[in-house]
């Protein structure tokens, strides 16, 4: 029998192009139903990002997922990014309940959410809510399959931190491997792990071409840390990019993000036996065919034939998406009032415009200010050119996280730019000030002066403007005195601050030197990202 399992990941909430995946999805069922099964799976981050599944905190995603016929999915860290269920991000009282709108979720999910590695801080148990659960053991044509689902080990640090409280995470490969073990004693002949964690890669023609993929990646580390015939596939997440390699023996996917693409491992299986006889990786396939992009438009689709049949789209999940489309519709049309001229880009791991703009906006809403600083996975997509309302807005900045004012001194404030310039990951969008990295001997040190000239010493305090992602997670240690939970229940969300001071900054330029000028950054680097000094 063939055993065919479809992966998918990070969503975020783009539920538009659902209907066009269970096409895809039909057709596959179709083709399987003499030899064998499928396995529909998601590896995390289902539901934050777009206004469509916010309004609902995710229930319109779950409504789809139901029609689809998910077999399971792992939690994602932005899983946690709604907090309790109802208007607020996060509790506000003891008795209120930091992971409510994930429990509703859960409870009206008709598959399993998975969750192996996320336990409870107390305890160290699994977490004892209704339908999360570590494993799943489900029958396929007649063969017992084995599933478990993981997430991150940055979950703590890359979702709100006070939405974590009362939580802890297990180490990726030893929990898979205990799990595995668990499974396989349970009578499991195939085991597939559901990881939101990732990897990378740029070709897809070879799956034993790793050539291309970036070899430190989690999910990398976690397969080659396995022993031989642990599990034998894995669907991962969390990155936003293309894997169909197989590592260390094991078939992994991950198929980009925002549904533009999902994943596929046939896996041929002695019914008898239940011995996985051959494994087949297919490249992402995209879900708009030809007119997929990172953000693909649901209108405009052109898939091709799939299985032999051309793909249409399901009516029952449009029907199921149709009421939170329209809702989003007079939120997401609303003007603020500014134009875009030239596209105003984002960029991740090198400074862009985009978040430049963000931080400038910032600092604007908060006057008292000295300093504003942006995350650049907070940006999530370029602003287009064209009216600027308030959905194109939301797709730049979907996460609900408070614009909150700390204070730093000067020494901290100083290290904390230099580690952003040592560590692979995102740059920092910076308002208010210059900042020079330099090498000290082998260590990359920051120099930081006001856009007035004046430096930022030692043993000043710097007041900064920045949101609550940052100010409870990386900038936790450095702040002078606590964010408290007051604070930030009593602060408007970055969003809509940005949005009000927009009005005011008159049509945008993507090439306006105002945002970005390579000749004169805001953070000088003295070599690419990440910095290493001899």
């Amino acid at each position: 029998m063939v055993l065919s399992i479809v992966g998918t990941n990070d969503l975020h909430g783009r539920v538009a192009m659902l209907p066009w995946l269970a096409g895809h999805v039909a057709n596959l069922r179709r083709a399987r139903e003499r030899d064998g099964a499928v396995l529909l799976l998601d590896g995390g981050d289902m539901f934050q990002g777009t206004l469509e599944s916010n309004l609902e905190e995710g229930a319109s995603v779950v409504r789809a997922y139901n029609a689809l016929g998910y077999t399971a999915a792992t939690l994602g860290n932005h899983e946690f990014d709604y907090g309790p269920a109802g208007e607020g991000s996060f509790a506000r009282t003891p008795d209120e309940d930091q992971h409510g709108a994930l429990r509703a979720r859960a409870r009206e999910a008709r598959f399993p959410l998975l969750a192996a590695n996320i336990v409870d801080a107390a305890s160290h148990g699994p977490v004892a809510w209704e339908n999360v659960r570590p494993t799943l053991m489900v029958t396929a044509a007649g063969v017992r399959v084995g599933l478990l689902g993981v997430s991150t080990e940055s979950t703590p640090r890359t979702t709100l931190s006070v939405n974590f409280r009362g939580l802890a995470m297990r180490p990726l490969a030893e929990t898979i491997r205990a799990r595995a073990e668990e499974l396989r004693r349970e009578g499991a002949a195939v085991v597939v792990v559901l990881a939101h964690a990732g990897g990378a890669c740029r070709r897809f023609n070879d799956p034993d071409d790793l050539s291309t993929c970036d070899a430190d990646e989690e999910i990398f580390q976690v397969a080659r840390a396995l022993p031989a015939g642990a599990v034998d596939a894995i669907v991962a997440g969390h990155t936003h990019r293309g894997v169909a390699h197989m590592v260390n023996g094991i078939p992994v996917l991950e198929s980009f993000a925002n549904g533009q693409a999902f994943g596929r491992i046939d896996l041929t299986v002695d019914a008898a036996t239940g011995r996985v006889l051959g494994r087949h990786l297919f490249a992402p396939h995209n879900v708009c065919g030809r007119a997929s992009r990172d953000e693909p438009d649901p209108a405009h689709c052109e898939p091709e034939a799939y299985e032999g049949a051309a793909v249409t789209p399901d009516a029952a999940v449009r029907d199921a998406v149709a009421p939170a489309i329209e809702a989003a519709r007079a939120v997401r049309e609303r003007p603020l009032g500014v134009t875009v001229l030239a596209p105003v880009t984002t960029r991740y791991r090198d400074e862009s415009a985009l978040t430049n703009l963000v931080a400038d906006m910032m600092r604007a809403a908060s006057p008292g200010a000295d300093i504003a600083l942006m995350n650049a996975g907070g940006v999530r997509t370029d602003l287009p050119v064209g009216a600027l309302d308030y959905g194109r807005l939301y797709t730049v900045l979907p996460f609900d996280n408070r614009l909150v004012t700390v204070h730093l001194r000067g020494a901290a404030l100083r290290e904390l730019l230099a580690r952003n310039a040592r560590e692979d990951s995102g740059t920092l969008g910076i308002a208010g000030a210059r900042v020079v990295v330099q090498c000290e001997g082998d260590r990359a040190t920051a120099r930081v002066t006001r856009d007035d000239g004046r430096p930022v010493t030692d043993d000043e305090t710097v007041t900064v403007v920045t949101n609550d992602y940052l100010a409870q997670g990386s900038f936790a240690r450095h702040l002078a005195e606590p964010l408290t939970d007051d604070a930030i229940v009593a602060s408007p969300t970055l969003r809509d601050a940005v949005a009000r001071a927009l009005a005011a900054a008159g049509p945008l330029r993507g090439t306006d030197a105002r945002w970005f000028d390579a000749a004169h950054p805001r953070i000088a680097l003295p070599t690419a990202r990440p910095v290493r000094c001899p």
